[in-house]
């Protein structure tokens, strides 16, 4: 079977934290054609994001008070694993930080935070009812790989594999260096159908920025919220 994201040991779920609800689903649902809705059978009536009928994230307001007022945009990403104290006690082992200790999400999973030895913030999550994203493979707006960009990729691949015991099939880890280099952080990698529909879209309905790059000998458009969440958009190829 071909590993990928959503399995164990790989990602499995993101969570958009945002302070401009509104704006976020506008311009992602415009340029990504991801669709977002409160989930009426969710406890919290959080809202969810789906693509093509399949659920690959959630959205989280940061005016909630359960977050600090100069908490910063960003996108969570939880990491499935097979034992969440386990793995979070292996993780500091190797070197990272546990910001938010092991505890239990209700009735769906287990999960921790933590910040990894090169600096980039990521979740485990031990499933109990919820085990994270599904979708069938070539759904074009689906999550495709993550990436990390730090100056210490082979460090950060190592930690990940000792933390896990097996490596990140589905994970990049890229140099990235010199001053204009931005902190360590995990990107999804979102493939397309037309590329240069997603770019001519991003600039017709919103305030986000859009970047070309060259990976892998792929074009890579790197698609930017006016917050700051950003991911990467490849050519699906099928």
């Amino acid at each position: 079977m071909t590993t990928r994201l959503g399995s164990l040991n790989e990602f499995c779920w993101m969570d958009l934290k945002t302070r401009d609800l509104a704006g976020t689903a506008t311009f992602f649902s415009k340029t990504l054609g991801w669709r977002f809705a409160v989930d009426e059978e969710d406890w919290r009536k959080a809202t969810k994001v789906a693509v093509d009928g399949h659920l690959i994230g959630g959205v989280s307001d940061l005016a909630d008070p359960v977050y600090p007022p100069e908490t910063p945009a960003h996108i969570a990403y939880y990491l499935a694993v097979d034992n969440v104290d386990r793995r979070a006690e292996a993780a500091t082992v190797n070197g990272a930080r546990l910001l938010v200790p092991p505890f239990d999400a209700g009735g769906q999973g287990r999960m921790a935070t933590l910040i990894d030895p090169v600096g980039a913030a990521f979740s485990l999550w031990q499933p109990h009812h919820f085990t994270g994203w599904k979708f069938p493979p070539h759904t074009a707006g689906a999550p495709r790989r993550m990436v990390l960009a730090c100056e210490q990729p082979d460090k950060a691949r190592r930690f990940y594999e000792e933390t896990t015991s097996t490596p990140l099939t589905c994970a990049d880890f890229i140099a990235a260096l010199g001053p204009s280099a931005s902190a360590p952080h995990w990107e999804l990698a979102v493939d397309v159908d037309d590329l240069d529909s997603v770019v001519a879209r991003a600039h017709d309905h919103g305030h986000g920025s859009v970047t070309w790059s060259e990976e892998t000998g792929r074009r890579v458009v790197r698609l930017s919220s006016s917050e700051g969440l950003a991911f990467q958009v490849r050519r699906l190829e099928r």
